[in-house]
């Protein structure tokens, strides 16, 4: 017999209750993680006492506690160090300065986007009207999407901030900055954070200039035409003082020779993106102004060591370990290997070689972590870093050059085709 139109109803509100089960599910796993984070971070701290500082440290037991859970916290749970940071400023914040949020949190009644909400907007809030400011917030929480939270917690934190606006602006502007974001498909994101009135002023010079480009020849939409307007002013402007004439941003490429002959249209490499088309990386080349001959394999030409006589890193070498690298070495950091320092994991004083096994990038936080905590590295085959935690668990970095040596699955009733190395121009 065939269900009734009220049966079907309540079969699909059934599958939706499901959803809403496993929803708060969710939430309570999040606020037990929140609750497992804090206790390990106050063990770290109760035991910091106990560990024999390092000669010469600059750090103190206690930021040495906090370092140390912070990094392998992130590496345990995939996540970058800023990251791991900023989760555990949250989980201390539920835990001891937001109960009513945490409480929320466990029940399933609030999900943990929400209560991010909430403790990012009550962090500023003076402890004596924290809890006034979170009893407001969260009396709706439960029916409201996060970002609709966000907007009401932000105009309630407004309303109570004994601070005035202008102040906390005047600090907040300490805080502007440029982010880079790659995106599949050869894309990325720029994303510009100011003011407010300096970045809808910016968004809308970009829109009125884009605009009186637009005419009946035009065939770009007006997004595509602000997009290519802020290309053209960023690539090519100069600001009033005279600052960036004559500058231009530089991008290395990694271009397979067959593929930059017109043989093939294997990917190129972009450092600090990944791959682009082979079509953008025979543009970019034809208008080079020199070209670095590289072999990204073993048996290469390029100097792999220069043993004890001397520290310095050759030339050669650092282009060699700057392509394997790519990144600061560290698990789970993404600094570029351009702004990172190259390390000797071994000290130079304890016998260390300038040689690519005992070579690595380290950003300078990440460097400071090596030195000033217990993580230690070793270099294993192809590049590979162990690195060990100072509750003695490994956690393996790998170059970016065996990232990018790895072939794809063939498509069905194909072979897998055999490559051979090829030079990379840049």
């Amino acid at each position: 017999m065939k269900p009734s139109i009220i049966e079907e109803r309540e079969a699909m509100g059934r599958h939706f209750d499901a959803i809403a089960e496993a929803e708060r599910d969710i939430a309570v796993a999040f606020a037990r993680r929140a609750e497992r984070v804090e206790e390990a971070r106050r063990f770290g701290q109760a035991i910091a006492h106990h560990k024999a500082r390092v000669p010469g440290a600059r750090w103190d037991a206690r930021e040495v506690a906090e370092r140390e859970f912070s990094s392998e916290l992130a590496c345990t749970i995939r996540v970058p160090q800023r990251t791991a940071e900023n989760l555990v400023a949250e989980c201390r914040a539920l835990a001891v300065e937001l109960p009513a949020t945490r409480a929320a949190l466990a029940s399933g009644e609030i999900s943990y986007r929400h209560a991010q909400v909430v403790v990012n907007q009550a962090w500023s809030v003076p402890e004596e009207g924290r809890a006034k400011f979170e009893a407001a917030v969260l009396k709706s929480a439960g029916t409201l999407t996060a970002s609709k939270l966000k907007y009401n917690a932000r105009i309630l934190r407004e309303r109570w901030h004994p601070e005035t606006i202008r102040a906390r602006h005047q600090k907040s502007v300490k805080d502007r900055a440029v982010f880079f974001e790659p995106e599949p498909d050869g894309m990325a994101s720029l994303t510009f954070y100011a003011s407010a009135e300096k970045a809808q002023a910016a968004h809308e010079r970009i829109t009125l200039m884009a605009l009186s480009l637009q005419c009946a020849e035009e065939d770009r939409t007006l997004t595509q035409l602000k997009a290519d307007v802020f290309e053209d002013l960023i690539l090519d402007g100069v600001t009033p003082s005279g600052l960036g004439k004559g500058i231009r941003g530089s991008v290395n490429i990694t271009v397979p020779v067959f593929s930059l002959m017109g043989l093939n249209d294997e990917p190129a490499h972009m450092e600090g993106y990944g791959p682009i088309d082979a079509d953008t990386a025979r543009r970019i080349a034809a208008g080079a102004p020199s070209f670095t001959r590289l072999l990204v394999h073993p048996e290469t030409g390029v100097v792999l060591s220069v043993g004890r006589d001397r520290y310095k890193v050759p030339k050669d070498l650092k282009k060699y370990l700057r392509v394997r690298d790519e990144t600061c070495r560290f698990p789970g950091c993404n600094r570029s290997a351009a702004h990172s320092d190259i390390d000797h994991s071994l000290d130079w004083q304890f016998n260390g070689l300038t040689a690519e096994d005992n070579l690595a990038h380290l950003c300078p936080p990440c460097h400071a972590l090596k030195s000033e905590t217990g993580w230690t590295v070793k270099h294993l085959e192809d590049g590979v870093l162990q690195w060990r935690s100072p509750s003695g668990r490994a956690f393996m970095s790998e170059p970016a050059t065996v990232i990018r040596a790895v072939e794809p699955e063939p498509p069905p009733g194909e072979s897998a085709k055999t490559s051979v190395p090829q030079p990379s121009p840049f």
